[in-house]
């Protein structure tokens, strides 16, 4: 069992940046794949970012690309998103996932309880 709790949301402007973590209590945090998600009002989960054990592949959705870089650091047991350049259409509750095994865009065992992001002038 893999418990995961993601932090860092909050209210930010147009074009403002915001760091999210997901710390997670994985005996062994190497061994998971992690990955970002978010689901704004009415709309279904959507895949933002993932990246390996190892922290050497990363992928990104169109939507997040060239703005949003997913990083982590195994000796925290720790995922991070930092989100520049932040549109109101970013606007939605972030989820931090965890799989064992290789990254994904899709299929996850572990999920956060989730921190809203809101985008608003």
């Amino acid at each position: 069992q893999v418990q995961l709790v993601e932090s860092g949301g909050g209210l930010v402007r147009p074009g403002g940046s915001l760091r999210l973590s997901c710390a997670a209590s994985a005996r062994t945090f190497s061994n998971y794949a992690m990955g970002w998600f978010r689901q704004a009002p009415g709309k279904e989960r959507e895949f933002v970012a993932t990246i390996s054990g190892g922290g050497g592949y990363t992928g990104y959705a169109d939507s997040a690309k060239g703005r949003f870089t997913i990083s982590r650091d195994n000796a925290k047991n720790t995922v991070y998103l930092q989100m520049n350049s932040l549109k109101p259409d970013d606007t939605a509750v972030y989820y931090c996932a965890a799989r064992a095994g290789v990254t994904s865009r899709a299929a996850y065992d572990f999920w956060g309880r989730g921190t809203q992001v809101t985008v608003s002038s």
